[in-house]
């Protein structure tokens, strides 16, 4: 339970920071309100489902979460409480310990989607990949998301992966693969995730 409230009052604490470096003390209001609808969801979430353990594993994920990659926990936390509004379900046995908050139901029926330490969507054939993303985010902290956005930009644009494509058992034969078989599996994150667990799709 104390995990969830120091998550919640991080949270809210983020949001007020950033309203007012955007808009003053209105701003500030604002970017509190905001943290509080996003980090009590992700907070309650947490500690219900025991995301992060009372061991020194579970404390330093935590605090990695909430401070060096607060950026994705909160953009995480907007990705839960999407979810719950749609009246998605947590998966309790599997986020128990495990340092991440899993929601049984995805973006997608093809594929899992993880935003910080939320992972929505997954199963046992794919987690360990999606859990390269959450290393990732805890590893490179507030320049993930940016990286990993710049990257989908630069390739949609300048497809220099179809250098190195599959051409022969994943041809790009239409508009939606070029983004499905062609950007997607070859940005860096993902084109990590995959030579970790998974085959690219095809």
């Amino acid at each position: 339970m104390i995990f969830g409230i120091l998550s919640a009052a991080v949270q809210v604490v983020f949001g007020a920071v950033l309203g007012q470096l955007a808009a003053g003390t209105v701003g500030l209001l604002v970017g509190a309100v905001v943290g509080l609808l996003l980090g009590a969801p992700f907070g309650w979430a947490s500690a219900s489902a025991g995301t992060y353990g009372p061991d020194p594993k579970g404390i330093f994920l935590f605090v990695v979460d909430h401070t060096w990659s607060l950026l994705n926990t909160f953009a995480g936390a907007l990705f839960l409480a999407l979810h719950l509004v749609f009246g998605h379900q947590l998966d309790r046995i599997v986020s128990a310990g495990s340092g991440r908050v899993n929601v049984i139901e995805g973006v997608s029926p093809r594929y899992a989607t993880t935003i910080g330490t939320v992972c929505a969507g997954s199963s046992p054939g794919i987690q360990r990949h999606e859990d390269v993303h959450v290393f990732q985010a805890r590893l490179l902290g507030p320049f993930y998301l940016p990286l990993v956005a710049l990257n989908y930009v630069l390739f949609t644009i300048a497809p220099v992966w179809l250098l190195w494509h599959d051409h022969t058992n994943a041809p790009i034969n239409r508009f939606t693969r070029y983004f499905e078989i062609g950007v997607y599996p070859h940005v860096w994150n993902e084109a990590i995730a995959y030579r970790i667990q998974g085959t690219p799709p095809r």
